[in-house]
């Protein structure tokens, strides 16, 4: 038997291996079909993700400049007694959906700012900077919670992009190629067992 043939030369094995081609094809074709939905959706979350990130970048660095600024002139023992005490914050989320890709949205925009009664706290005059940080940070907060759904949408894009990447690859590189040789192999066995079947029915017309 030919090298390249794992399985027996017939002509049932070889229209089989043809037919596991053609699906290996046609799938292969739905996954470069995948692949082009995912690569769209991801572009499209990309540029409002960057205007995201620059936004965060900038609220970031405001909100440690006011820190800072209220450190030096209140000092930690005050910056810590002001984070007392702790509250939770509650989010109602829903389920999302991007191109078959599940996640979660924020059912409302959530607002975490808090008036200066709101805090509990007996402000004096010389605290305008302990506040002014502290709804910073505040601000930051919404905005970081307001973008976690688009970037863990984008997270779960790429994993999924990188996916079926590695799927198309193994199809087009590995499979198609291997049943392509085995089609090969083994229709040449059949074409050479056909040429001597055919030898051998002349010399017997012959004789």
């Amino acid at each position: 038997m030919n090298a390249g043939v794992r399985a027996a030369a017939t002509r049932s094995n070889l229209l089989r291996l043809r037919r596991s081609l053609a699906q290996v094809e046609r799938g292969a074709l739905l996954l470069h079909r995948r692949r082009q939905s995912l690569v769209e959706a991801l572009f499209e979350l990309i540029r409002p993700a960057l205007a995201s990130q620059r936004e965060v970048e900038e609220r970031a660095q405001a909100a440690y400049r006011a820190l800072l600024e209220a450190l030096a002139v209140d000092g930690a023992d005050a910056l810590r007694a002001a984070g007392w005490p702790t509250r939770e914050v509650n989010l109602d989320l829903v389920a999302g959906d991007v191109v078959g890709i599940r996640g979660v949205e924020l059912e409302s925009k959530i607002r975490l700012v808090r008036s200066v009664a709101a805090r509990g706290l007996a402000m004096g005059t010389g605290d305008a900077l302990l506040v002014a940080a502290a709804e910073q940070f505040e601000q930051l907060l919404e905005l970081l919670l307001d973008v976690a759904p688009e970037e863990d949408f984008m997270r779960k894009l790429g994993r999924a992009l990188n996916h079926v990447s590695r799927l198309v690859n193994t199809l087009e590189r590995r499979v198609a190629p291997s049943l392509e040789g085995e089609v090969r192999a083994m229709r040449q066995v059949l074409d050479e067992r056909e040429r001597e079947d055919h030898l051998r029915l002349r010399r017997r017309v012959r004789r």
